[in-house]
């Protein structure tokens, strides 16, 4: 699991006085980043080797500003080319979202996936694990 910690900005809030729900893909994308280096470790778009197929959050409870937030990431699902990457954001201790983003191993060159094998595959399965019960 790779863990980051947003501290929300003002400009983070809406006029209802919470984090706006447009926040969330953002801070979910950019946890991912350290998933993303065991695909590219540079993270040079030139040598880039993921498509995303699908994403989905699950908005369960506001978020504020002026509390950290947990953005817990790793894998709930590993197929021969593609694999699910559950993302939770907890705030003071409380799951508040919960996303999911489908992810390809993908050669862009030939426009095809490709199988995830040997040392990734083992990087990849070191991330593997249940969705909280809570979810």
């Amino acid at each position: 699991m790779f863990i980051r910690t947003i501290e929300p900005a003002f400009y983070d809030t809406d006029a209802l006085g919470h984090v706006n729900n447009t926040r969330l893909p953002a801070w979910f994308e950019l946890s991912r980043n350290d998933l993303f280096r065991l695909f590219t470790p540079d993270l040079d778009p030139a040598k880039w080797r993921l498509i995303m197929a699908r994403m989905e959050i699950d908005y369960r409870a506001e978020l504020h500003y002026g509390s950290e937030i947990e953005i817990r990431t790793y894998l709930s699902r590993l197929g021969n080319s593609s694999f699910t990457v559950s993302q939770e954001a907890r705030q003071n201790g409380r799951l508040t979202n919960l996303g999911h983003t489908v992810l390809v191993h993908f050669d862009h060159q030939a426009k095809r996936a490709v199988p995830i094998e040997g040392e990734l595959r083992e990087a990849l399965e070191a991330h593997l694990q249940e969705e909280p019960a809570e979810a």
